[in-house]
């Protein structure tokens, strides 16, 4: 772990360098553009070969969509306390997702012409559910779920299968219970490249949804054009916030859990307390003794985790906005008071009492979040990314003859006479 108070000699470069861009490196950036080019040339045989490379499974062209007797054989494996855990979370996410859903509206503008808004599900998505290290079971719920609960008729799932060619039954259950029409066992950026380019197996979405790691992220980046996308959602990153009333334990509990995704997740802690800051170090050190994932842990600590004394409170906050987390915790002893300083965060957790596991598996708000500072320009995913807006306008000849002078004098301007004469000619015909 990086620990550092504000009065040692290298806070103020770490600080600075907090502050960061979400940009792939080159070779990041590279290799994703390969496997673009690689199934858009190669379509289903590319997603073999790369899926053989990558995943070490050996499927075939015509088996690469998950069959209806793997549903069914899921359904009977999960146990009772599995069902009853995705169906809590699913009721949550919908009843979270019709809150968000936005409505359609009419009204008359100045000149009397009737505008408004449509909103329309999307007719087909992409979702993009991670393997590997752990079946992301929330993840389903968390993207599919809200899909769902928008009314998209077809939802796509792509997750990555083990070297057998199977899927985790837990997951396929949940995929199933979110409403997902398709699943395919296809991992990483060529599923992404699948899913909006299309091969002969899968049909192209309208837009992609899901978090994954560098390589998912960047090629969702690079496609951009092809399909439309929900966000830039990375590895894991928590910053919790913290004065001296704060229980190191639970502050503790919360790192060592968003650690535990591994890979290149980034833990912070920031406090204006020493005494805490020591506190929770030595309650990390305590409770990873006891944790099944401590080794995956263990990397992450050592490389992506920093624990800061700062001068105050204020600047906790101002670090924060620069950094722009995942997910931000604030345990303080007035956790409305500093929320309202909050600009730029993923998701907000406030009190001692609210650890960011609820949010990641119950809820009800999306756990996909954008990561490595996206945040300022993306929100986390809600059920209005999958409603198509489409913009309504109808006049009647009152209105059509008070808005002629101003379209008149703007094709003037703009040397564009035949849309002058497009509303002229309206006007004229009744005169």
């Amino acid at each position: 772990m990086k620990i550092l108070s504000h009065k040692d000699k290298g806070y103020a470069a770490f600080v600075r360098k907090l502050n960061r861009r979400a940009m792939p490196g080159d070779d990041v950036r590279d290799a994703v553009a390969e496997i673009i080019a690689a199934v858009a040339k190669g379509g289903d045989k590319a997603l073999v070969e790369l899926t053989r490379k990558f995943d070490g499974a050996d499927l075939i062209t015509g088996k690469l969509a998950v069959k209806p007797a793997e549903f069914a054989a899921a359904r009977e494996a999960v146990t009772p306390e599995t069902r009853d855990a995705v169906a809590a979370s699913l009721k949550n996410i919908r009843a979270f997702a019709k809150r968000g859903m936005r409505k359609d509206w009419s009204a008359k503008n100045a000149e009397g012409a009737r505008v408004g808004e449509r909103f329309t599900p999307f007719d087909r998505v992409g979702v993009y559910v991670p393997g590997g290290k752990a079946p992301l079971v929330s993840t389903a719920l968390m993207t599919a779920g809200f899909a769902g609960a928008a009314g998209v008729p077809e939802i796509v799932a792509a997750t990555p299968c083990g070297p057998d060619g199977s899927v985790n039954p837990a997951l396929l259950y949940a995929l199933e219970s979110a409403g997902v029409t398709e699943a395919y066992k296809v991992g990483g950026a060529q599923a992404v490249a699948a899913l909006a380019l299309g091969t002969r197996t899968i049909r192209p979405v309208d837009r992609i949804f899901g978090p994954g790691n560098q390589f998912v992220v960047e090629a969702k980046r690079q496609l951009v054009g092809a399909v439309s996308i929900d966000l830039l959602p990375g590895p894991s990153e928590i910053l919790v916030i913290a004065d001296k009333t704060a229980n190191p334990a639970f502050i503790a509990a919360d790192l060592l859990a968003q650690a535990e995704h591994g890979g290149d997740s980034t833990v912070g802690f920031l406090t204006d307390s020493k005494v805490m800051l020591t506190r929770v170090q030595r309650a990390i050190e305590s409770q990873l003794k006891k944790l099944s994932r401590a080794a995956i842990i263990r990397d992450v600590l050592k490389s992506g985790t920093f624990l800061l004394h700062v001068p105050s409170l204020e600047e906790a906050i101002a670090i924060s906005n620069d950094f722009c987390p995942e997910h931000l915790s604030l345990v303080t002893a007035d956790d409305d008071a500093w929320l309202a300083l909050v600009r730029t965060a993923g998701a907000v957790y406030l009190g001692a009492m609210s650890p960011v596991a609820v949010g990641d598996f119950l809820a009800g708000p999306s756990h996909t979040l954008p990561t490595g500072g996206a945040g300022r320009s993306f929100s986390g995913l809600r059920a209005d990314q999958f409603q198509r807006r489409t913009s309504i306008v109808r006049l009647d000849e009152k209105s059509v003859r008070k808005s002629l002078p101003a379209v008149a004098e703007f094709a003037r301007i703009e040397g564009l006479d035949a849309h002058g004469r497009s509303v002229a000619v309206r006007v004229d015909h009744k005169q």
